[in-house]
């Protein structure tokens, strides 16, 4: 919410309380609570020292604590521009979210590692461990995680010239961010900011309207999809039935599927019942092939419908 100052107050008091109770795993979180404190507010090398504190705390500290600070040492020593000693601790964070099964920080840690690939030139490799993470944020039913995706997904386009893409992601990002009340730090919003004059220049102004336009009306499911689709190792081949034997009707129920409307929702808005929609779904799958709910969305997406 931006309340960086009130973040760190709170994370003082929660430390002195822990230190008091003798409370080692209360004490690491209000340690880290306090790095990204300050990392909100631009002091790097600070909160470096502070998440190593957190993650140096002796006693009963429970894993996945420990992995959450190793999660933010890691971000704190990229931000630092300590890239080696941020891709040691990501690796570490990685390889002990894997052993645990904890798909949270298992997504946590590989957007991370993204940045890291970034940062490096490494764009096969983010492009790779970006795909993963968002596989696995979509399991572990966590919207953050998606979120951040979104944005390495941006840059990920930027890197690579795929400029109106990159417009359409972060366009869809921060849609969905405002929708959740989340406020981004501002060296981030100074690093997307300037990476999106450079897309907006060699677009265009109607180009780049057309790709915000686009972004603005993604569902995060839609968003996931087309961060997943962009990702893809190979070209994704499209569906053999294509858009070529649906009537209107039939498409404007695949943009709304696409733009992540539930039966209900659709039935509602084109005021007709919803076994009439999922007639017009089945018949739909029959004429495209597409029999998953997502299939239908990469349809859409692969042919303009959003």
């Amino acid at each position: 919410m931006g309340r960086t100052a009130e973040a760190a107050e709170d994370a003082r008091r929660s430390l002195v309380v822990a230190r008091e109770l003798g409370y080692p795993a209360g004490e690491a979180k209000a340690l880290a609570a306090l790095s990204i404190a300050c990392r909100f507010s631009g002091d790097f090398n600070g909160a470096v020292q502070l998440s190593r504190q957190a993650v140096q705390i002796p006693g009963d500290v429970p894993g996945w604590i420990y992995r959450a600070n190793l999660r933010v040492l890691t971000f704190a020593l990229f931000l630092a521009g300590d890239l080696a000693a941020a891709e040691r601790s990501c690796t570490a964070g990685l390889t002990r979210a894997r052993d645990a099964d904890d798909l949270q920080y298992q997504a946590s840690m590989l957007t991370l590692m993204v940045n890291l690939d970034l940062q490096e030139g490494r764009l096969e490799d983010a492009a790779e461990h970006l795909r993963e993470s968002l596989h696995t944020a979509a399991r572990a039913g966590g919207l953050i995680d998606v979120l951040n995706d979104l944005e390495c997904c941006g840059h990920l386009c930027v890197a690579t010239e795929r400029h109106a893409e990159a417009v359409t992601v972060w366009t869809a990002c921060d849609a969905l961010k405002r929708q959740e009340g989340f406020t981004d730090p501002s060296w981030e919003v100074r690093r997307r900011d300037e990476a999106l004059a450079r897309a907006r220049q060699v677009l265009g102004e109607a180009r780049a309207r057309a790709a915000e336009d686009r972004g603005a009306a993604m569902s995060p499911a839609t968003a996931t999809e087309y961060a997943l689709m962009l990702t893809a190792p190979d070209p994704q081949p499209k569906p053999p039935g294509g858009l070529a034997g649906l009537s209107a009707r039939e498409r404007e129920l695949v943009t709304l599927v696409a733009r992540g409307r539930t039966d209900a929702q659709i039935a509602d808005q084109l005021a007709i019942s919803i076994r009439t929609v999922r007639s017009h779904l089945d018949r739909i799958r029959d004429k495209t092939g597409c029999r998953r709910r997502a299939d239908l969305t990469r349809l859409a997406l692969n042919t303009g419908l959003v």
